[in-house]
This record gives C-alpha cells, sequence and structure tokens, in this order.
C-alpha cells in the first residue's frame, strides 16, 4: 500500500509545483522573524488615503452605472457598465466603489479615532476601484469613458464616485446612482471542510440574515436519494472586534452573518448533494443554487486520494480593478488551474495568508467568491498566516502588524476547522491514507507550549497501519528555507522551529512537511541535525 502511496505523493509533489509556481510568479514574499513583507506594492486599497478626501463636485461631471437592479436570474456576479465624463480629464482621475452606497460622512463611528480637528468626509474605503482611462487612453482628451465592473452580492447596495487628484489627495467631484441586488441577503459561498470525525462534512456559507430574522439550514442527501435537513449556527463580529486600523477604521464593512451546517455519519466516497436555505419567520424560504461533493475515504482505504497544497495566494480582481500595481494577479491563475482540474482533486489545503485582505474586510467577501467553485466541491482546509493573525499585544506569537488589525477574527469566523478551540488555529484532520497536522506558526510552537504538546499528540496517536502517511503542515517555514531574508539572518528558517520540532519529525517518522510564507517553491532532501538522512535523494 505504501509503494502506491509513494506515487501518489509523487504526483501531490509535481502538482504542488505547478500551484506553487502559479503564484510566485507574480507575488512577492513575506520575510523572516521582524522583518517587513516585501511584496510589490502595498494592500492596494491601502494606498487611498480616504481620510484626506475633499468635496469638490462639479457639476459639469458626471458617473452612471447600469443597470440598476442585478441578479435578477439569481446570479450572485454580475458585470456592470460605469459611463462618466470629467471636464478637466486626468490621468490621475479613478473610480471608486462603495458599498453600502451611503458613503458619506455621517455614517462615520466615533471609533475612527481621528484626532484632526476636521472629521474625515468619506470614512470608509472603496471596495474596490479602477482609474478613469484605465480601457480608454482617450479619456485624457476627450474627458468621456466607460468602464466595466465586475460585482459580486456582498449584502448591500452600491455606488460609484469619481475622483481627482489620485489616491494620495481625493477630490470628489461626482457620484452616480445606487445599485444593488435583487436578493443581498441570499445565502452564498458556500466553504466545504473536514469535521472533526473521517465521515463528517461541514458547510459553512455567508448571507445577510440575522438569527432574529430567519432558520439557517443545509438540505443535503445522497444524489437521488433522500434528503434531510440539517441545522446551522450563526457567527458574526462587530467593528469593536477588531484590533486596530484599518480593519477597525476605513476598512471596516459587515461581515454579515457566517452559518455553518455540520453533516454527519456519510458513507464513504458517496456523492451527495446540498444547497442552502433560511426558513423566515413569515413561513417563505430563500434558497441557494445546488451543489455537490463526495464525502471522504475510509480511514486507510487504499485508493487514488488527491491531495492539493499551497499557501499564500490571495485574491485579484477579474475585471482589472485594482491591480495596477501588480498586488496578487498570480491567484487568479492558481484559481482558474484549479477549477480547470477539479474532477482530479479530493481535498485543499490552503497554509496561510489566505485573503491579504490586511484589514480590509470586503477582500473576505471577494476571496470567497472567487474560490466558490473550489471550496464548494471539495473540503477547502485553512491554517492561519501571518496575514490573518498578527497585531502586537493580542497573543499573537510575532509581534507585526501584518493582518492589518483583523487579529485572527475574519479566518477564524469565516472559515471552519475542526480546531478544540478555533482562535488556537492547530488541528489534526485524518483523509484516506493521510493523517494531516496543522500547525499554527502565529502561535507559541516551543518545548512546553500548549501547541507543542498538541503537535506531539497529534503525530504519535497517528494509525499508521491506516494512515501510512503522516503530513506536517503549516504557514512559516519550520523546516529549512533558503529564501533570502532566512539567508540573511542566518537561521534558514524561522529561529527555533528546527530546534523545537525537528525531533518529534524524526521520532514519528513525518513523511513530508510543507511551509509556505517566502512565496518560493523549494524541495529539500530528507535532513536531520542540519545532515542529509539519505545518501542519495
Amino acid at each position: 500500500m505504501k509503494d502506491s502511496a509513494r506515487q501518489l505523493l509523487h504526483r501531490l509533489a509535481t502538482v504542488l509545483t505547478a500551484t506553487v509556481a502559479a503564484v510566485v510568479a507574480f507575488a512577492g514574499g513575506d520575510t523572516g522573524v521582524g522583518i517587513p513583507a516585501r511584496l510589490p506594492g502595498v494592500q492596494p486599497l491601502a494606498m487611498i488615503a480616504i481620510h484626506m478626501a475633499s468635496l469638490e463636485l462639479d457639476s459639469s461631471a458626471s458617473i452612471k452605472a447600469s443597470p440598476n437592479l442585478l441578479g435578477l436570474r439569481k446570479d450572485d456576479t454580475e458585470r456592470i457598465k460605469v459611463e462618466l465624463q470629467s471636464p478637466k480629464p486626468s490621468s490621475d482621475d479613478w473610480v471608486g466603489v462603495f458599498s453600502p452606497a451611503n458613503f458619506n460622512a455621517s455614517t462615520c463611528p466615533t471609533e475612527v479615532g481621528n484626532s484632526r480637528e476636521q472629521e474625515p468626509l468619506i470614512c470608509s474605503s472603496p471596495i474596490k476601484y479602477q482609474f478613469a482611462n484605465y480601457s480608454n487612453a482617450e479619456y485624457i482628451k476627450t474627458g468621456k469613458t466607460t468602464l466595466r465592473f465586475q460585482m459580486i452580492n456582498q449584502r448591500s447596495d452600491f455606488s460609484f464616485a469619481l475622483f481627482r487628484g489620485g489616491l494620495a489627495n481625493p477630490k470628489l467631484i461626482a457620484f452616480s446612482n445606487t445599485v444593488s441586488f435583487a436578493n443581498p441577503k441570499a445565502p452564498l459561498y458556500p466553504r466545504l471542510a473536514q469535521g472533526k470525525l473521517w465521515n463528517e462534512m461541514t458547510i459553512t456559507w455567508t448571507s445577510g440574515y440575522n438569527i432574529d430574522e430567519s432558520l439557517p439550514f443545509v438540505e443535503w442527501g445522497p444524489n437521488d436519494g433522500h434528503q434531510t435537513r440539517s441545522p446551522a449556527g450563526t457567527l458574526t463580529f462587530n467593528r469593536n472586534d477588531m484590533c486596530g486600523s484599518p480593519a477597525r477604521t476605513f476598512g471596516w464593512r459587515h461581515p454579515g452573518y457566517i452559518h455553518t451546517s455540520f453533516l454527519k455519519e456519510l458513507w464513504p466516497n458517496t456523492m451527495y448533494s446540498y444547497k442552502l436555505g433560511h426558513q423566515l419567520f413569515n413561513g417563505s424560504y430563500v434558497w441557494s443554487k445546488s451543489y455537490s461533493f463526495q464525502a471522504s475515504p475510509y480511514p486507510g482505504q487504499d485508493s487514488l486520494q488527491r491531495v492539493i497544497i499551497f499557501g499564500d495566494m490571495g485574491k485579484a480582481e477579474r475585471d482589472g480593478s485594482n491591480e495596477f500595481n501588480n498586488y496578487q494577479p498570480g491567484s487568479l491563475n492558481t484559481t482558474d488551474q484549479l477549477i480547470k482540474d477539479l474532477d482530479n482533486i479530493d481535498i485543499v489545503f490552503h497554509i496561510g495568508d489566505i485573503t491579504y485582505a490586511n484589514g480590509y474586510l470586503s477582500q473576505w467577501d471577494q476571496f470567497t467568491s472567487q474560490i466558490e467553485p473550489i471550496a464548494s466541491a471539495v473540503p477547502y482546509m485553512i491554517a492561519s498566516g501571518n496575514h490573518e493573525r498578527d497585531w502586537p499585544n493580542t497573543g499573537s506569537f510575532y509581534d507585526t502588524m501584518d493582518s492589518g488589525g483583523e487579529c485572527g477574527v475574519l479566518a477564524e469566523t469565516m472559515f471552519y476547522v475542526p480546531a478544540d478551540n478555533r482562535a488556537k488555529f492547530w488541528y489534526s484532520t485524518d483523509f484516506g491514507m493521510f493523517r494531516f497536522c496543522i500547525a499554527d506558526t502565529e502561535h507559541d510552537w516551543r518545548k512546553g507550549s500548549e501547541q507543542y504538546k498538541f503537535i506531539e499528540h497529534c503525530l504519535s496517536t497517528a494509525d499508521r497501519q491506516k494512515q501510512p502517511w503522516l503530513i506536517f503542515l503549516a504557514h512559516r517555514v519550520l523546516g529549512y528555507s533558503s529564501d533570502l531574508w532566512y539567508a540573511k539572518e542566518g537561521t534558514f528558517a524561522e529561529p527555533m522551529g528546527r530546534e523545537s520540532l525537528e525531533h518529534l519529525w524524526q521520532k514519528y517518522r513525518v513523511d513530508i512537511a510543507l511551509f509556505g510564507h517566502v512565496h518560493n517553491y523549494e524541495r529539500t532532501c530528507p535532513i536531520y541535525q542540519l545532515n542529509n538522512a539519505e545518501s542519495m535523494c
């Protein structure tokens, strides 16, 4: 059995190489301890000095969006046309998409914490933007152009604002009509994940319905078989749950309501169909479209099991928004390749740095929309990275500001993982011939820590008769890396990583460890205490 599994793992490594390469071809990389990330540019929305916006409405300028109502065919994404004109066109003119549509100072909360005498005109960042000359270089001459934005259902209405003065000194000169989806509260973007038992599947989704409006549930069953209903729990959070700016200030946007249902006692390898439902208190129902998934294999089942593992993917915009600085466009290449090969994928692990939202909460909706064709069909398991968790004085192991004030709340709420405590993002999951031990590098893993005890327990309790493959996953490199920053530090990995964990990997015969963080593809020979464990590799 193990020989066939070795062939599977070789194929996994080949797929992993292609997947990671698709990301690193366009993205930069994170760095070692205490060194700022060196991505090519910052989070695009962070480049907008929205707190500096001023009002210069110009009666000769105009901006109009159409159609006014989206999703009439129950689609959750739709292209929209934005026509604009300006009497003084400039290459710095840009259009911001705001949601909710009312983005003036009347919505500014006291939490913004502005110390200036003048309160900001606008207190929320746009959810995306394009420069006015993005698709028409003649705009500089004519002052007229048409932009096209791809909109997703994000539980609220939208408006479009035309600015001059560039991103650093924005001056609002015109704003559009309001655009909305026919059912902005619809249940959307299901994310599958393994439950705490091998024969459980969890389904998490987002809607605009709180528990005082509806009862959320999943209707599911074997394909062409009896359908049953399982209730869902509901979570959300508020601005004060964020740890700092921009998540608590200009990046804040209400996350909606996140529901999770547990589907239990599944038959191995069986195809199930499901749809998300909300029973409103007036007796009516709201439904999602139908989806399907295949239940996990029985532990130890000797069959083809296809696993995809990558990190640091992020999100990008298919309409070209936000991408002038090449922030994370490679994520679309990876996403599209996974969708294309979905029939050959059984489970996905995204090991940290999920969205690179960095405190701009609207980006999490856009990410879950981007991966929906994948996450709705196969388990999409995540790990915590620095861009999800790290914030000073909040319990993260690294005292950086990489999460933009999210401090783990978004990742812990938007995705389910079978952890005992989701604020401690370490867990194990069994899948056929594999035992996966997923560590949280943003919490202490050193000997004597709570996580160290979990890691040893996960490794030591693997039934190697049923799970001959023992896999260790984490975000930051705890093993070996020749990344430039690690090389400069002389550690060739996170300091203390090997000295804390290497003996556990050796003792319990871990087959392979995979890490993200540095945005490079590397593969090492078997190594223990800086020596090759085999003469040939």
